[in-house]
């Protein structure tokens, strides 16, 4: 494998994905397109920094790729907010295609951003739907599982999923240097249960897995304050 350090990304070939991965022709093929289609569309809007398009497949295909590890063993929908490029949204979209029972949302509030989403998926036959639309003026899309990459800080970010959330749901959330600062600042105002996976793309990053979501009432705030 060659890969080479460039501004703290490494440059991965199709072939060193294929290697961490141990993806199917198939599913490689459905990253190449993907990979060619935001080449050129990114030289007419900013879907990802100029520098990071070399670094595609390691910066991320395999950054949103990794994702699959947490996933439950069982789900049907999956919502991607704030999608942009589609990481992690449409890398998962192609798992949803392999599983073939499975349905991907994606949330872009962007027009263009929307139009390159939606070529993707038709290009590459996959099973998503992409709403150009503020995710808090969406209907309840009573989701599995929840994602988002550089989308909002964790209260923020649970406020615009907790309206799409099943009651078992679960959030992955791809964070970096201020994950541990955001949990404490979202214990403010949720109750959650949160276990933290190292980034394998990032050493400062991690990858965060958080269940039993909801808001707290005032109840749960003086009982909070009490137990101090």
């Amino acid at each position: 494998m060659t890969a080479l350090k460039t501004d703290q990304n490494l440059i991965w070939t199709p072939q060193d994905f294929t290697d961490h991965t141990n993806v199917p022709r198939g599913t490689l093929s459905d990253y190449v397109q993907w990979e060619a289609l935001l080449r050129k569309w990114n030289k007419r809007i900013n879907l990802v920094a100029p520098k990071e398009v070399d670094a595609f497949w390691h910066r991320h295909a395999f950054d949103s790729y990794q994702l699959n590890q947490y996933l439950p063993k069982k789900w049907t929908r999956l919502v991607d907010l704030g999608s942009g490029g589609g990481f992690p949204g449409l890398s998962l979209g192609i798992l949803a295609k392999t599983r073939g029972s499975c349905d991907v949302h994606l949330v872009e509030s962007v027009g263009k951003k929307t139009s390159f989403l939606k070529t993707v998926t038709r290009e590459l036959g996959l099973p998503v739907t992409v709403h150009t639309d503020r995710v808090e003026v969406l209907e309840p899309l009573n989701a599995d599982i929840i994602t988002a990459r550089a989308f909002a800080p964790l209260p923020k970010l649970f406020t615009y999923a907790a309206p799409h959330l099943n009651p078992d749901a679960i959030l992955l959330l791809p964070k970096g240097e201020t994950a541990d600062k955001e949990i404490k600042a979202a214990r403010e105002d949720w109750h959650f249960h949160v276990e933290t996976f190292k980034s394998q793309t990032d050493s400062s990053a991690s990858i965060l897995r958080v269940t039993e979501l909801r808001q707290m009432t005032i109840e749960d705030k003086i009982a909070k304050e009490s137990a101090a």
